[in-house]
């Protein structure tokens, strides 16, 4: 059974609702960009931050060579590219650039709308806090990107897993409380659930926490070794887990344990969803809701499934990517479930 109840407090709220829908859209958008940057391993090849003339790409052949000669003056291109032509290195490049461009844009389409609707006086009491911390939480991504670049170029050319994590991280809890923010604004259909609102806030937290679980796997490449399911070699609990000193240290920079505690992550989640569905599904639910309910569970199927290909098909570019924003996805699905269990009647 469902009710719709007019929860709108100002006439302009499905305009910035429409606009902040077009913000998580982008944001999605630039993770996705961002999986596959990592993936290509074309992070490294932008050397320098200039946030306004950076923003004009190179175009002739000497403009190429002058990015190039930046790039070979840094460890990645000394250790691991120096056999790399001029050619190669373009695509790399543009995926960085394509990523940083992107970036831009996402301000440019936040801070813009934010002045016009602060300025008209078209934001509702209380919402204009929660705006303004989602644009420096925005600036601070930026700040934080360059600084994950940075620890790789360095005498190890590789960026640091709790960078990328947390670069990952905030990623995601800005497109989060944006999704949020667009679900108070909206008028949703209030449904009559069990309750279970606490349970559907842990599955929401379990999520976003093996996000940043897959922040490590990436950041380490912890999914090379072992790429084999259900068993990781030849036992479910393989041996040399939290062998580093002091022990919880593993959890975070020896690939073995990285790569364990995430299967664990996705093992937990998937079992806790299927007892909430469950329990969910014996209630007398309306339609709409009952779909939302199995469309939770079949974006839980593919993000496993396509977990399970990263892992067994060494880390396929397309595959690993829709595995990324696949976890959004869920996560996205939580969420919307969790606010109707809040919003429950």
């Amino acid at each position: 059974m469902s009710t719709r109840i007019d929860s709108l407090s100002s006439p302009y709220d499905r305009q910035i609702a429409a606009w902040l829908i077009v913000c998580a859209a982008t944001i999605f958008g630039m993770i996705l960009l961002g999986g596959i940057t990592r993936l290509t391993d074309s992070g490294l090849s932008m050397v320098d931050w200039k946030p306004i003339a950076g923003i004009i790409p190179p175009f002739t052949q000497a403009d190429w060579q002058e990015m190039f000669l930046k790039y070979q003056q840094f460890p990645e291109y000394q250790k691991t590219n120096f056999d790399m032509t001029l050619e190669e290195f373009k695509p790399i490049f543009m995926y960085e650039y394509l990523h940083r461009m992107l970036g831009r844009f996402i301000g440019i389409l936040f801070v813009i709308p934010f002045l016009f609707f602060f300025i008209s006086k078209r934001i509702r009491p209380g919402l204009t806090p929660k705006l303004l911390l989602l644009l420096s939480l925005g600036a601070s991504q930026g700040l934080l990107g360059w600084y994950m670049v940075q620890s790789g170029l360095v005498d190890n050319p590789h960026v640091s897993q709790y960078r990328l994590t947390a670069h990952l991280g905030l990623a995601v809890f800005i497109y989060g409380v944006i999704f949020w923010t667009v679900m108070d604004l909206v008028s949703l259909p209030k449904y009559r659930l069990p309750p279970l609102k606490n349970f559907s806030y842990a599955i929401t937290a379990m999520i976003f926490l093996m996000i940043l679980s897959g922040g490590l796997v990436a950041g380490t490449r912890a999914g090379i070794p072992y790429p084999t399911w259900p068993l990781m070699g030849d036992s479910f609990i393989p041996p040399g887990l939290y062998n580093l000193e002091p022990f919880w240290l593993s959890a975070f920079e020896d690939m073995l344990t990285i790569q364990f505690n995430h299967r664990i992550f996705a093992y937990i989640i998937s079992i806790s969803v299927v007892i909430f569905a469950f329990i969910t599904l014996r209630a007398k639910l309306a339609p709409p809701f009952r779909i939302a309910i199995f469309s939770f569970l079949g974006i839980l199927g593919l993000q496993v499934t396509l977990g399970i290909s990263t892992l067994i098909f060494y880390i396929p570019i397309p595959v690993a990517a829709a595995h990324q924003v696949c976890a959004v996805a869920l996560l996205s699905a939580s969420l919307y479930v969790s606010h109707c269990f809040k919003n429950s009647i």
